[in-house]
């Protein structure tokens, strides 16, 4: 299977050509966000996790701490289910889920979609691996990777993709997460980390197999 990263890297080329533009700008504040260093509150390697409860697709609450008692656990934020990045992440996610459960893991995937019925029609829903709504972003900021997207993003989701972020996101003033992932031990702690502001790069599936078999 081709990696991930050849995947998005793919998108980002076939988005410079189509839309020249709007990728420049998109490079000009994700380089603006690095300078501020968003995404370095972050919870680190060697820190306890929040504990939380979110509902999933359908409703139904999911406690972190219940999670844990099964092994470790791989917590992953994306934007939504019309994020093409997302989507290329969390198929290969998706591809090597077996392997994930192998090592006793648990994958959950977190966004701040509402669990209005739309998600549960969505590709994402037929993956097999737990996906909650943080509508409010409250998680996202107790782990440090929210953040509030620039007014030149919400216009172009807004024109160009018709997307409107507060009606998706019941309202939460734009805030969407860092694409994060944390990889977290039976016990809560973060073992593996990667938070990147630039939502056009992901962590390696294959990275993350390789931190939950380094748990010790």
């Amino acid at each position: 299977m081709t990696k991930l990263k050849a995947q998005t890297d793919a998108k980002i080329e076939a988005g410079r050509k189509a839309k020249p533009e709007f990728m420049k700008g998109v490079d000009d504040i994700i380089s603006k966000a690095k300078a501020f260093q968003q995404g370095s509150d972050a919870i680190k390697i060697g820190q306890k996790a929040p504990n939380f409860e979110l509902p999933n697709q359908e409703g139904k609450p999911i406690l972190l701490n219940h999670l844990l008692k099964q092994g470790p656990v791989v917590i992953t934020f994306y934007r939504g289910d019309w994020c093409p990045y997302c989507n290329l992440q969390l198929r290969a996610l998706q591809a090597k889920l077996s392997e994930i459960h192998s090592l006793g893991a648990t994958l959950v995937a977190i966004s701040p979609q509402v669990p209005d019925g739309s998600l549960t029609k969505s590709e994402i829903s037929e993956m097999e691996f737990i996906v909650l709504s943080d509508q409010d972003a409250k998680v996202a900021q107790q782990y440090g990777v929210a953040w509030k997207v620039p007014e030149f993003l919400m216009e172009h989701m807004r024109t160009d993709r018709n997307l409107d972020l507060d009606k998706i996101n019941n309202g939460n003033g734009g805030i969407l997460p860092i694409p994060a992932t944390f990889v977290l031990n039976s016990e809560g702690v973060v073992t593996w980390d990667y938070v990147n502001v630039d939502y056009r790069t992901r962590s390696e599936p294959d990275e993350i197999i390789e931190a939950l078999k380094n748990i010790s």
